[in-house]
């Protein structure tokens, strides 16, 4: 058995335990068999129905699962679900065979991401879901689980890279939405550095973004916001002489210069 994981949309991590031996992948190609009015087009004479190419085709995934309540295997990450039912563990895949809404106010399939060591990477929508249960309690809850999925892969542009609702962004990303550039109130700066050698040059080792950006805004973390307004690519290898314009900011109301 070897451990394998489920990336989820919501952001959890649901692990569990494959059968390595069957795992079993399939491809059908777009094609279609030529067809008329009267049905497929075919004749006596020939050996294989005329194809049509369309485009497309689809690549499944037959994975045997195991999740068992009283292995390390099987589990939420970042959950601290306790149970004796093997079913609150399977329960987030029996869902992602159902609809979901989407933005547009339309049904859609969720899409999870299978993942197995660094071999394995595969996003897709779980298109079938079976499950056979065994050691159950005295009350009746199974604590084992042989669950059976169907993966049909989708492509990595179909799959949506956002960031789970209930996962506020980093304290950076959210200082810097909370900042306002005013273009029109613009310094200029020579950048410094030591690159010369000669006697008495007190220029020192030069300077970096995020130096400038404690200095002029008192905090380092806006060096992002710098690098944006001068089109910088590699903050790291910045010229001496090299002029930037450093924007006056705001937040809340208040102008920081």
């Amino acid at each position: 058995m070897e451990r394998v994981g489920f990336l989820l949309e919501t952001g959890e991590r649901l692990s569990c335990l494959l059968n390595p031996e069957s795992i079993e992948i399939r491809r059908r190609a777009g094609v279609q068999s030529r067809r008329s009015i009267g049905g497929v087009l075919t004749g006596r004479g020939m050996t294989d129905d005329p194809l049509v190419y369309t485009g497309g085709g689809f690549t499944d995934l037959k994975l045997d699962l195991l999740f068992d309540v009283t292995l390390a295997g099987s589990s939420i990450t970042g959950s601290s679900i306790q149970t004796e039912d093997v079913r609150d563990l399977t329960r987030p895949l029996w869902r992602l065979a159902e609809n979901a809404v989407g933005e547009d106010g339309y049904g859609r399939l969720q899409v999870v991401r299978f993942v197995w060591g660094k071999s394995w990477n595969v996003p897709g929508v779980v298109a079938a879901i079976a499950e056979r249960f065994e050691y159950f309690t005295p009350g009746g809850a199974p604590q084992r689980s042989w669950l059976r999925m169907r993966l049909l892969r989708v492509e990595e542009s179909a799959v949506a890279h956002v960031r789970p609702a209930q996962q506020p962004p980093p304290p950076e990303e959210r200082l810097l939405a909370q900042m306002e550039v005013l273009p029109e109130e613009v310094r200029m700066h020579e950048m410094k550095g030591g690159t010369s050698g000669e006697p008495g040059d007190d220029r020192g080792a030069g300077e970096r973004l995020d130096e400038i950006a404690q200095r002029i805004y008192g905090d380092s973390r806006y060096w992002r916001l710098l690098a944006a307004f001068n089109n910088i690519d590699d903050p790291l290898h910045l010229p001496p002489g090299q002029l930037l314009r450093l924007p006056t900011l705001r937040s809340r109301g208040m102008t920081s210069e």
